[in-house]
């Protein structure tokens, strides 16, 4: 007898320590598995303070030729991030390598290109584009009503129905510790000095190659003394009820209750225009990050680099830890 309960006792000490061990190899990158969420309301988005200096320093070089911008960046911003694991993002900020060539001078696609997957279902889970402090713009979520990816009913991060831990700039961490924006920078919008009396500076690039700013923008785009106004989306939430499921009102908590209405906003499908600015005296076609709904766009208006396959959407992968100074 008291054999038997020795041997169930290792038995249960092997089971609880294989479980740990799965659970730490699982924090090392590797997503978790998909959530089933039951909540259909969209909710009150709750930021967490900025306040945490990182220590690491942050490298970003772009290297611009007539056919390729050379992308060579850790990841790591210049601003205050939140404080990194957090009660919704268990995740720490580690440096990243991100390393690659967003092609340029491209021709327009004859439609917009979405940020999904070949499969045509699930979050737009390639990043849209790049700031200049070398974070990248990655606003889909790998959340969906019931767990249900085919169903498509995909949570929005803005929408506050899930909580994933996002800071004052709108930026959490993934798995592999890449610090990432679902939402407006504002750190970095500040340390640009982006205001209401000026067209934005460059505040990145899109995976197509087309520069990114944001907010500001000219009256008359093709006009720089027409004045100063804010951007606007075209996209609006669509009236009345969703189907059942999920069922509920269309009010932003999935990424699928705004629909593109044209002429509603200054803004295309693809969130931008074409313009002239300070970097394109010529014009070019550029995104403009909204307050509005989609914030980041969620459509191409070229044929994009698309980051996936790996963790954090990189290649090259998470460079070898380094050590912390005492």
């Amino acid at each position: 007898m008291k054999k038997n309960a020795l041997l169930n006792l290792s038995f249960l000490c092997y089971f609880f320590w294989v479980c740990q061990v799965y659970a730490q190899n699982r924090g090392r990158g590797e997503r978790p598995p998909v959530r089933k969420h039951t909540v259909k309301e969209a909710g009150d988005l709750k930021l967490n303070p900025a306040v945490q200096k990182l220590f690491q320093k942050s490298k970003s070089k772009f290297r611009e030729s007539k056919k390729e911008i050379k992308v060579e960046a850790n990841g790591i911003p210049k601003h205050k991030v939140g404080r990194f694991p957090s009660r919704h993002n268990p995740n720490s900020v580690e440096e990243q390598a991100h390393n690659f060539s967003i092609p340029t001078n491209q021709k327009s696609a004859a439609q917009p290109i979405p940020l999904h997957n070949g499969s045509g279902w699930g979050p737009p889970n390639t990043p849209f584009g790049i700031a200049v402090n070398g974070v990248l713009f990655d606003p889909g979520t790998a959340e969906f009503y019931m767990g249900d990816r085919r169903a498509d009913w995909n949570y929005d991060a803005l929408g506050g129905s899930v909580l994933l831990g996002l800071d004052a700039n709108h930026g959490h961490v993934q798995p592999n510790g890449s610090y990432h924006y679902h939402g407006l920078p504002t750190g970095l919008l500040k340390k640009l000095g982006v205001n209401a009396k000026e067209h934005s500076p460059l505040v990145g690039y899109a995976m197509d190659g087309y520069p990114v700013y944001a907010l500001y923008g000219y009256k008359n785009p093709k006009d720089p003394k027409s004045g100063i106004k804010k951007m606007t989306s075209s996209f609006r939430l669509k009236n009345g009820e969703r189907p059942n499921p999920p069922g509920g009102k269309y009010d932003g908590a999935f990424s699928k209750d705004y629909q593109y209405i044209e002429g509603a906003g200054d803004l295309d499908m693809c969130n931008g225009r074409f313009t002239v600015t300070n970097e394109f005296p010529h014009g070019t076609y550029a995104y403009f990050l909204t307050e509005g709904w989609p914030v980041i766009p969620r459509y191409f208006k070229a044929k994009p680099l698309k980051l996936r396959g790996g963790p954090g959407h990189q290649r090259g992968g998470r460079p070898p830890p380094r050590r912390r100074l005492p």
